[in-house]
């Protein structure tokens, strides 16, 4: 695996959507097997919903256990995997952060909990009535995909939203760890979004407690209200997953992954993330790559 594979919208023959891709779960993974079946990424969002089967689901090395009812939010650049039964049945549905945004731009797509956070659980358990509900709008999407009527983009972002506000009904609230009402629910977010842009070059809590222009004492306070960890392992953690990802390429040495992640001392970056997965990354790379 030279790199790991980002997907894009062409790539599913949707010229024809406009930006958007729907289609049955089961031609899905037939239709694309190819690129589907080892680790990837999407630069767009991905919806999956299950009605029959079962299997696992991998989402940024977190598993998930698939069954009727489930669903799976993913946000881009997220990667992921699974390996599911061969009588697995439901619905995919995908779309560019442009087309929601063209035919809303007074809703943003984080303002939904599942995409607000990176702590956020991606994974949504439905009960029978609700999955009924959900498929059935997912039918009506997929013929509505497939004809060519007046305003059909315009009909699928409604179904879309329709799903979309469903799916923030059913979240749990013990799954929805950060909040866009919170007290402090704004700032978790604005830190995260920091981290996500600044993590390789910077590492210190510090630095992100005087971008935010707080006391590093009152940001960590914060944090371990709303996502019970601190402000360092925040950054660690999303360090730690980008090291993940880069593992999975083996062409690259643990000295190159070291340095792209701005560690010089490559025995440090090694001591850090056995620390805190409990392999070498040596040890976790034999584990994925067969």
């Amino acid at each position: 695996m030279p790199n790991i594979p980002v997907l894009h919208l062409d790539q599913f023959l949707l010229s024809q959507g406009n930006g958007v891709y729907v289609n049955d779960l089961k031609n899905h993974l037939i239709d694309h097997h190819s690129m589907i079946f080892l680790p990837h990424k999407h630069d767009f969002y991905l919806n999956v919903l299950f009605t029959e089967g079962t299997g696992v689901h991998e989402i940024d090395f977190q598993s998930y256990n698939v069954g009727p009812g489930s669903f799976f939010v993913l946000t881009p650049g997220q990667m992921h995997q699974w390996k599911l039964s061969d009588d697995v049945k439901g619905y995919v549905f995908s779309h560019s952060k442009e087309f929601y945004l063209l035919r809303d731009n007074q809703f943003e797509l984080d303002r939904f909990p599942f995409f607000y956070s990176n702590q956020n659980t991606p994974e949504i358990i439905l009960d029978a009535e609700k999955r009924a509900s959900l498929a059935e709008i997912c039918q009506t999407m997929l013929e509505e995909f497939h004809e060519d009527r007046e305003h059909k983009s315009l009909r699928i972002h409604a179904l879309i939203t329709l799903i979309y506000v469903a799916l923030t009904r059913a979240y749990s609230s013990s799954s929805n760890k950060v909040e866009g009402v919170s007290r402090y629910g704004s700032t978790i977010k604005t830190f995260e979004q920091l981290v996500e842009a600044q993590f390789l070059h910077r590492k210190s809590p510090t630095e992100y407690a005087e971008l935010l222009n707080v006391s590093l004492k009152h940001l960590n306070r914060i944090c371990n209200q709303v996502l019970g960890i601190s402000v360092s392992q925040v950054i660690t953690g999303r360090v730690l997953l980008e090291s993940k990802r880069l593992l999975m390429i083996k062409d690259l040495s643990i000295a190159e992954i070291a340095n792209r992640l701005g560690y010089n001392d490559y025995s440090y970056f090694s001591r850090l993330f056995k620390k805190n997965t409990g392999q070498t990354p040596q040890e976790f790379r034999k584990s994925y790559i067969i």
